[in-house]
């Protein structure tokens, strides 16, 4: 059994910053990607960033300047920091993550966390 869950939402007002923390627990051999996708209300699910094991990075346009994705990988860790947030950044923010769970001969699957609010305004 592997979860995800993500803590640091909050509100902000547009132009502040905020930063997400996702921790994975549970049954892990390994964490292939992990990052983060959004959902706003009415609208899909989109991607905002994403990061191997490797440090490869993955950002979806809007993002790019203004999110900066890290990761903890001993500790099984993957954070968001969001700055210059704006109204259209306001979702609901998802914690994702490729895992192998419980050993080297163990499945891998997809995971996905509760996710945690973000509101932007003033």
């Amino acid at each position: 059994q592997v979860q995800l869950v993500e803590s640091g939402g909050g509100l902000v007002q547009p132009g502040g910053s905020l930063k997400l923390s996702c921790a994975a627990s549970g049954s892990i051999f390994s964490i292939g990607i992990m990052g983060w996708y959004r959902q706003a209300p009415g609208k899909e699910r989109e991607l905002v960033a994403t990061m191997s094991d490797g440090g490869l990075t993955n950002y979806a346009d809007s993002m790019k300047g203004r999110f900066a994705i890290s990761r903890d990988n001993a500790r099984n860790m993957v954070y968001l920091q969001m700055n210059n947030l704006k109204p259209e950044d306001a979702a609901v923010y998802i914690c994702h993550a490729v895992v192998k769970s419980g050993s080297r001969w163990g499945s891998t699957g997809r995971y996905w966390g509760q996710g945690t609010q973000v509101t932007v305004s003033s």
